[in-house]
């Protein structure tokens, strides 16, 4: 299974059959800066109907499209949707969020999507075992480093991927991915927007990832 940060919260990931998978589609514009988004999908995973994360409409193909709580099975693959709020007052500021949780290869994947705040005891079990975290820690919008760095103890991944934090390519006013990976000795900068990760050979202990954002 390959991984690839096309930028914010926007992954695209492909299985080794070819299939391909896209979360959180953004516009450019907006005070995003990122390049369009060009790369086809199967599907598309939207986590929350805000305009930074549902552009499906910008995702070339006619892929199908995965929202909200609950269990789908779409192409093959078992989608587990957990419902979460976009903050820490139950959604009253910025609605509602969904975590999705799904295997690919054998690998299991969780994304938090705009997760506002630390996961209630109920939700950690429901998203249960994962291998590969997808996790904001710009803040202001999303929980911030700290609140980020609890939830990582609370899911022990085997990966996080950081997403969701201010870049030269973002003019949101949200943190960049410094303040996550200050004095994390596990954390380590990739030059590349992609990463591979295989059944059985994944990290004994928990790594971040930090990657360059494709577009």
């Amino acid at each position: 299974m390959k991984l690839k940060w096309l930028g914010h919260a926007c992954f695209l990931i492909t299985s080794e059959a070819g299939l391909r998978i896209i979360t959180d589609p953004y516009p450019s514009g907006g005070g995003i800066m990122y390049a369009p988004v060009n790369e086809t999908a199967d599907i598309v995973v939207v986590s929350h109907d805000h305009f930074d994360h549902n552009a499906v409409s910008t995702v070339p193909g006619s892929p199908e499209v995965v929202t909200g709580s609950g269990t789908k099975k779409v192409k093959g693959v078992e989608f587990k949707g957990i419902a979460t709020y976009h903050d820490d007052s139950k959604g009253s500021q910025r609605g509602d969020n969904t975590v999705f949780c799904f295997s690919v290869d054998g690998v299991k994947l969780c994304h938090l999507g705009d997760l506002g705040h630390s996961l209630s005891r109920e939700q950690i079990d429901e998203i249960g075992d994962m291998d590969v975290l997808l996790i904001p820690v710009g803040g202001f919008f999303t929980i911030d480093a700290n609140v980020a760095g609890q939830v990582c103890d609370d899911l022990k991944p085997k990966v996080i991927v950081p997403m969701h934090y201010k870049t030269p390519k973002l003019d949101f006013p949200i943190s960049g991915v410094e303040d996550f990976v200050k004095g994390k000795k596990s954390a380590r900068t990739l030059d590349s927007s992609e990463a591979e990760f295989k059944q059985g050979e994944l990290p004994g202990a928990t790594e971040i990832m930090v990657l360059q954002p494709a577009l």
